[in-house]
């Protein structure tokens, strides 16, 4: 029988309404709101496909995820599975790539939290709103789990009101024969279908949609993350994941689908955020204002989920022995602080750093880190091979067990390489595709250090 490490005493704190809000924020990416347009522009109303098959690939990896959870709901899930079912180099590997994922993201989010604030305070330096982001959500987190819960909650509930409206005004617009200004095209069903099919683009316009749209979906995982301090587990985390489906096909799907039927995709402007756009030709002046009010709770959303995964995922590497003792102290709140305030001021050396960094180097980052992410993915559907080999009678009787395993995995694993692929033939992700394997390379030589220091310690 496989052990897997003891789990110390963090607070349970986190209610079902925090589970099922954290898991509908983490399948709605800021990219919905801002990369719509761009994503429609690649693949037409074909866009709607891709995100079905990304949502429905995930969809398994959140079930082989759930299933190892039930056995063992744990805090630094990815890390202790991998470690447990794969080997100490998966989990030494995972966990600090996991970290890195974060960290990186969150360098990007607060710098767009910057950004967005210039819409409305055009001579504000972009590093003091990016400070205060960090700094008011570092206190959020710090005082209890419970607060960054809520936060997550009020977070995710902007979002969905933001792509319900959406969608209510929009399937108004279709039933009403809406005409476009300037364009002279009406809302209507029959746009999805008589601008060039739908498939307008071809397969490389479809191949290449994959790419912006994986983006997207960066951090559904998250929930794995909390479960260690979940106040129920084995009844909200089954739940939350079983309703990604429903929700990729409103909030995804359901938004694009509207947006195609007000607009034929060929008028979509791709540089322009096509929320914007139906906002403002109902007659809402303040259109623009209120969509980057949205995106700027999305980004500070994303920092404040790095900001909890990052601590909690550095926490449990120092409990396994794979970063400094320090970082697996709680405080009396059950808060790993050391580790929380550890990875805030790596967050907070990357406001510094985005001074010195040209805007193309900044992006390769993000772009590594999501690279990354397929790793974390990819790991989490192995390890779920292994638990099922290895532990068949705990398999047996785990209540939620992932559909068409083992078969199901290899598929996914088959197409998480696939868009690798597809990574490789898009301009502004290939670099990073040949960098990544740079940081694999850190993480090998770290990891064969700290065992050769264990080694010697047993000597």
């Amino acid at each position: 029988m496989v052990e897997l490490p003891k789990q110390k005493t963090l607070e349970r704190g986190l209610k079902n309404r925090h589970i099922q809000l954290i898991a509908i924020g983490g399948a709605i990416g800021t990219g919905l709101f801002l990369g719509a347009g761009k994503s429609i522009h690649f693949a037409g109303p074909s866009i709607m496909l891709v995100y079905l098959i990304i949502g429905l690939a995930l969809f398994f990896m959140m079930r082989a995820l759930g299933e190892l959870l039930l056995y063992k709901p744990t805090t630094g899930s990815f890390t202790e599975f991998a470690d447990a079912f794969i080997g100490p180099w998966a989990g030494f590997i995972t966990g600090w790539t996991y970290w890195f994922c974060w960290i990186a993201t969150g360098i990007a989010e607060i710098t767009a939290v910057g950004m967005y604030v210039k819409f409305w305070i055009p001579d504000c330096p972009q590093w003091i709103p990016a400070l205060i982001c960090v700094v008011v959500l570092f206190f959020i987190n710090v005082a209890t789990v419970k607060a960054f819960g809520e936060i997550e909650f009020w977070f995710a509930i902007i979002k969905v009101i933001t792509i319900i409206a959406l969608i209510v005004v929009g399937l108004a617009l279709v039933f009403i024969g809406f005409k476009s200004h300037g364009g002279g095209t009406h809302a209507s069903f029959a746009n999805l279908w008589d601008y060039g099919g739908f498939f307008p683009n071809g397969t490389s316009g479809f191949l290449l949609a994959f790419e912006m749209a994986v983006f997207s979906f960066v951090g559904i995982e998250l929930v794995g993350v909390t479960a260690g301090e979940a106040e129920n587990p084995n009844e909200t985390l089954p739940k939350a994941i079983n309703n990604i489906p429903i929700r990729i096909l409103i909030f995804y799907i359901g938004a694009l689908f509207v947006i195609m039927s007000i607009y034929p995709w060929s008028h979509i402007d791709p540089a322009a955020s096509p929320f914007v756009k139906v906002f403002s030709d109902i007659g809402i002046p303040a259109a623009a204002g209120i969509i980057n009010f949205v995106v700027l709770t999305s980004a500070a959303s994303s920092c404040n989920s790095g900001i909890f995964s990052t601590s909690r995922m550095l926490y449990t590497l120092a409990e396994e022995g794979k970063a400094p003792k320090v970082f697996r102290t709680l405080n009396n709140r059950k808060v790993p602080a050391p580790a929380l305030l550890g990875s805030t001021a790596v967050l907070l050396l990357g406001v510094v750093l985005n001074y010195f960094l040209k805007e193309e180097v900044f992006t390769l980052v993000t772009s590594i880190a999501t690279i990354c992410f397929i790793w974390i993915w990819a790991i989490i559907l192995i390890a779920h091979l292994r638990f099922r080999k290895t532990m068949p009678e705990e398999a047996a009787k785990n209540p939620f067990k992932m559909p068409l395993a083992p078969y199901i995995n290899w598929i996914v694993l088959i197409f998480f390489a696939f868009i690798l692929v597809v990574l490789g033939f898009a301009e502004d992700t290939r670099v990073a595709l040949f960098v990544t394997p740079i940081w694999f390379i850190i993480l090998i030589i770290a990891y064969l250090i700290l065992k050769r220091k264990q080694s010697t310690k047993n000597i």
